[in-house]
């Protein structure tokens, strides 16, 4: 196993990160049982958009009620995932400031929840949406 691998395995190193670009991590992640979503942002401009993005990219199921709270609790929820960990990697995108704030907190909460359930929640942005990862500051 690599040490990429190891570390997106590991519960406990959960949370939200920033990285150059995918490959590194698609290369680490073939054939494990890790589930990688990439979700792109390319023009995104509000919420509603954002929501449906992810809503579609992790297939979130139909009682998803496309708002913050809702997204929250799906994130923190998966049951329809029978993945042991998750990564999602966010990609090609600028979001307004209310909005980066409130998805990080709500991607730091779900990996904080999914820390405590010893499965690995990894969510990572790439390149030029990087920057909101930034934004991240871990509940104690």
């Amino acid at each position: 196993m690599s040490k990429l691998l190891a570390r997106l395995s590991d519960a406990a190193k959960s949370g939200v990160y920033a990285a150059p670009h995918a490959g590194d991590i698609l290369d680490a992640t073939r054939g494990s049982d890790l589930q990688v979503v990439r979700i792109d942002l390319a023009g995104v401009a509000e919420k509603g958009a954002l929501l449906d993005r992810i809503s579609a990219a992790l297939q979130f199921p139909g009682w998803f009620g496309r708002n913050w709270d809702a997204l929250e609790d799906c994130l923190s929820d998966l049951s329809w995932s029978r993945a042991r960990g998750h990564v999602l990697l966010f990609e090609n995108g600028k979001l307004s400031a209310p909005d980066s704030k409130m998805l990080i907190e709500i991607l730091g909460a779900a990996a904080a929840r999914w820390r405590g359930k010893d499965r690995s929640f990894f969510a990572v942005f790439l390149g030029d949406a990087a920057e909101l990862a930034s934004l991240y500051r871990p509940r104690k």
